[in-house]
C-alpha cells in the first residue's frame, strides 16, 4: 500500500460501496496497529493449557485478539459497508470465543459463529458469482461432513449441518472475492474442520494448537480484506 494519497469524492463513493479506491493508510500504518493483536495472540498461547479449567478471564484472553481486529477496522478503516460488516462479524466471532470456552454452550457458540459467517458472506457479496469455484467446495465439504455425521450425536446432527453449509457457503464466497478474504475464508473452514473432527470423531495430536493459529490467521487475513480492492473480473 501506498501512503495517505489526496482521496476524490469518487474515492470516498468507492470505497463506501467496497468498490476499487485509493487505500486511505500506508502499510507501515497499518503493520503498527496489528501489533496487539500478535501480543495478545502470543498471550493467549503462553496462558492456555489443556488442564486449565472455563473461567471468564481464560474467555476474555481467548477474545481479545478478535476484539482488537474489530476496534483496528473501526479506527483505521472507519467508513464504508464492506468494513462494518467485517466488524459484526468479529464480535459475533468474540461471542462465539467466549461460548465456546464452556463445553455446554457449545451450540450457542455454533450459532454465534454462522451469525459471523453470514455477515462475512454479505460483506464479500455475490460479484463476481464464479459459479465454478462452486465445485470444488462441495467436493471437499460434502464428502468431510459425511463421515463427520457418523460421529455426531442425534441432536447435534440438523445444527452441525445447518453449520456446514453456512460455512461451505462462506468459503465460496470469499474465494471468489480473492486477495487475503479467499486465503482467510479458507484458513477458517480448515480451523473449523479440525475443531468439528477432534470434537465428535477422534482427537487430534496439537489440535488445538492447529485450529487457534489457523483461526487467528484466518481473523487478520479476512479484517486486512478491507484495504484491498475486490476483484470485478467474472472469470
Amino acid at each position: 500500500m501506498q501512503a495517505i494519497l489526496g482521496g476524490s469524492q469518487a474515492d470516498m463513493d468507492s470505497r463506501k460501496e467496497g468498490l476499487p479506491g485509493k487505500p486511505c493508510f500506508s502499510a507501515h500504518h497499518v503493520g503498527r496497529w496489528l501489533i496487539p493483536f500478535f501480543l495478545t495472540c502470543a498471550i493467549y498461547f503462553l496462558f492456555w493449557s489443556p488442564e486449565n479449567q472455563p473461567s471468564w478471564v481464560g474467555a476474555l484472553i481467548k477474545c481479545l485478539p478478535i476484539l482488537h481486529l474489530a476496534v483496528f477496522l473501526r479506527t483505521v478503516h472507519p467508513g464504508g459497508s464492506y468494513s462494518l460488516l467485517l466488524q459484526g462479524a468479529l464480535l459475533c466471532s468474540a461471542v462465539g470465543d467466549c461460548c465456546l470456552v464452556w463445553p455446554e454452550a457449545f451450540l450457542y457458540g455454533m450459532a454465534a459463529f454462522a451469525m459471523a459467517h453470514l455477515l462475512y458472506i454479505w460483506a464479500f457479496g455475490l460479484t463476481p458469482l464464479k459459479p465454478g469455484l462452486l465445485l470444488p467446495v462441495l467436493l471437499v465439504s460434502i464428502p468431510y461432513h459425511g463421515f463427520l455425521l457418523w460421529h455426531l450425536p442425534p441432536d447435534m446432527v440438523l445444527p452441525l449441518t445447518a453449520y456446514s453449509l453456512v460455512l461451505a457457503a462462506m468459503l465460496w464466497r470469499g474465494l471468489a472475492r480473492g486477495g487475503s478474504a479467499g486465503w482467510g475464508a479458507l484458513l477458517f473452514t480448515l480451523s473449523d474442520a479440525v475443531l468439528a473432527w477432534n470434537t465428535f470423531a477422534y482427537p487430534l495430536p496439537h489440535a488445538h494448537l492447529v485450529i487457534m493459529t489457523t483461526y487467528y490467521a484466518a481473523q487478520v487475513l479476512i479484517g486486512l480484506s478491507a484495504f484491498q480492492s475486490p476483484r470485478l473480473k467474472s472469470n
